[in-house]
């Protein structure tokens, strides 16, 4: 374990005089690249450094013990080394828990897709529904919403909304929530107070920078079109919104949400880089999980996760078999004990 941390710290030292030098400075990418993994070791870095300084508290203690012919210094020391060495099991842990593989995509941004499914309006109000929890979740980690394309009902609901998260960890805590997730409850459209199930989609992609995924600009289909709102009416009598189409995979993108033809095309780029890094990501985790099945799911979408009982006030996830009678509190965005179970899960697994 020494040895490993010595090396995180050499490194962290090595990125810390990289990113002084005016040829990094000058390089974006690199500049980039280089103070995300400085910031992702910083944390292990500093742990190992508080870990180092009372190694040398517990030598001096011990010392002390031997060599000092003064009982009462040697009490003293006996409770310093007492002291030390509990801190030390603790930091040792810490440390240990740095060490154990971690997704490479934990301290990410993400950009997450909710899409209506089986339900009709009921499912379109659910998906205002989830995305208002995750929403409320980004607030209380202070992390950053930014709406990149919606398609929103009549009724104030929405058929599709894509948006991102931007924030120190935002991957790693909503990383588990891609898949099938299913309402029970008498919608606001049943006048007769039948119980109706619906389901949203929710697939989770870690944010791809130009570094992540190369694209030839060659390979894409751009088309310029006019924003439309609710019941198809024309939004902007300027042609604003953006459909690109990248030709080797036939995948489709479009962003309507700005009034700018540039800042439109910039989102969907974004949408468009994550969706090929993430189909990247899932044939690697294909490879892996012939050896391994994950434990809280494979995170595809098809796969029904989640369950939003409204008459007995119940969220059940389905992967680790967790039932929890606070949904009020789980639709205003307390979803931490969800995450850390599901986080458990996966690291036991």
């Amino acid at each position: 374990m020494i040895e490993r941390l010595t090396e995180i710290k050499k490194r962290f030292d090595e990125i810390t005089k990289l990113l002084e030098s005016k040829e990094v400075m000058k390089n974006k990418d690199k500049l980039i690249s280089l103070s995300r993994e400085r910031s992702g070791i910083k944390d292990v870095v500093t742990t190992y450094n508080e870990f180092q300084k009372l190694e040398k508290r517990k030598i001096e203690a011990q010392h002390i013990i031997e060599t000092d012919k003064d009982e009462e210094l040697i009490e003293i020391a006996k409770d310093e080394l007492d002291e030390v060495e509990e801190k030390l099991k603790k930091k040792e842990k810490e440390l240990r828990n740095f060490l154990s593989p971690n997704n490479p995509l934990d301290n990410k941004n993400l950009i997450i897709e909710i899409r209506a499914g089986a339900g009709g309006e009921e499912a379109a109000l659910f998906v205002k529904d989830l995305f208002e929890m995750y929403s409320r979740f980004a607030n209380s980690k202070s992390y950053k919403i930014d709406v990149l394309n919606s398609h929103p009902t009549g009724i104030g609901g929405f058929k599709e909304v894509i948006f991102m998260v931007s924030g120190k960890g935002a991957f790693s805590n909503l990383k588990y929530e891609s898949g099938v997730h299913r309402v029970q409850r008498v919608p606001v459209t049943e006048s007769g107070g039948r119980i109706h199930t619906s389901t949203a989609t929710v697939a989770v992609l870690p944010e791809a920078e130009e570094v992540d995924v190369d694209i030839d600009t060659k390979d894409l289909k751009i088309d310029v079109f006019h924003s439309s709102g609710p019941g198809g009416q024309n939004v902007n009598k300027l042609a604003t919104a953006i459909r690109i189409t990248h030709l080797p995979s036939g995948m489709v993108v479009t962003c309507q949400d700005e009034r700018s033809q540039h800042k439109n095309r910039e989102k969907a780029m974004k949408v468009l880089r994550s969706r090929l890094l993430d189909i990247k990501r899932q044939e690697e985790e294909k490879k892996i999980a012939e050896k391994r099945r994950n434990q809280v799911g494979t995170g595809d979408r098809s796969e029904r996760i989640r369950t939003y009982n409204f008459p007995q006030n119940r969220v059940t996830d389905h992967r680790i078999g967790l039932s929890l009678y606070k949904l009020e509190a789980v639709l205003n965005g307390v979803l931490d004990e969800i995450i850390d179970k599901l986080a458990l899960a996966s690291k036991k697994e």
